[in-house]
């Protein structure tokens, strides 16, 4: 009797013991799943993608602030992918004015970002709202197409005037390698 009592105590107690085990949790805290991530919102070979978030008592706030920040994420990202294809340049070659080329190309991105992007697409709104504390939250997500954003580049270059013909004939072919780049991922 006292064993047919203790086996089903064994077994109870070891199953506890598992489910206990399985609810880990990490001294972090826990694991915040938020709206657009994931690979699928973020940049890859063909597009440049951005998320941005915000908390305000007014809507219309909180979602220009999310704007804003989505649209600073794909402004460093653009940046940035020039700085490095304008540093595989002057790698590549041993132009003299390569120096010159490259900050032009600085320039060049600096002034487009000023102005505006090229193909930006709005791919994801959200809108929560916080009853307690009468808050709104808002998470968006927008992607520009590479090759769109070279061509407008290419097409800002042209209108230059501050850019050489030689200048102007480096920053095309550089551009138009990335553009080939840019498409051939879509394929």
């Amino acid at each position: 009797m006292i064993r047919s009592i203790r086996l089903p105590l064994l077994f109870l107690s070891t199953v506890a013991l598992l489910a206990a085990c399985s609810k880990s949790t990490s001294p972090a805290g826990n694991k915040v799943k938020q709206p657009f991530s994931g690979s699928a919102y973020e940049s890859n070979n063909r597009y440049f993608r951005g998320t941005g978030q915000a908390v305000s008592a007014k809507q219309n706030i909180a979602r220009s602030k999310a704007d804003l920040d989505a649209r600073s994420q794909l402004a460093a990202q653009v940046g940035t992918s020039v700085k490095a294809v304008t540093d595989q340049y002057l790698g590549q070659t041993e132009n003299v004015g390569s120096a010159d080329v490259a900050d032009k190309f600085q320039t060049l991105v600096r002034e487009v970002m000023n102005t505006e992007m090229a193909d930006l697409r709005k791919i994801g709104e959200e809108t929560y709202h916080n009853p307690e504390t009468q808050a709104y939250t808002v998470y968006v997500a927008y992607e520009i197409r590479k090759a769109a954003m070279w061509r407008f580049m290419k097409q800002q270059a042209r209108a230059q005037a501050k850019v050489s013909a030689q200048e102007l004939k480096v920053m095309e072919e550089v551009l138009d390698l990335e553009i080939k780049k840019a498409e051939a991922e879509g394929e």
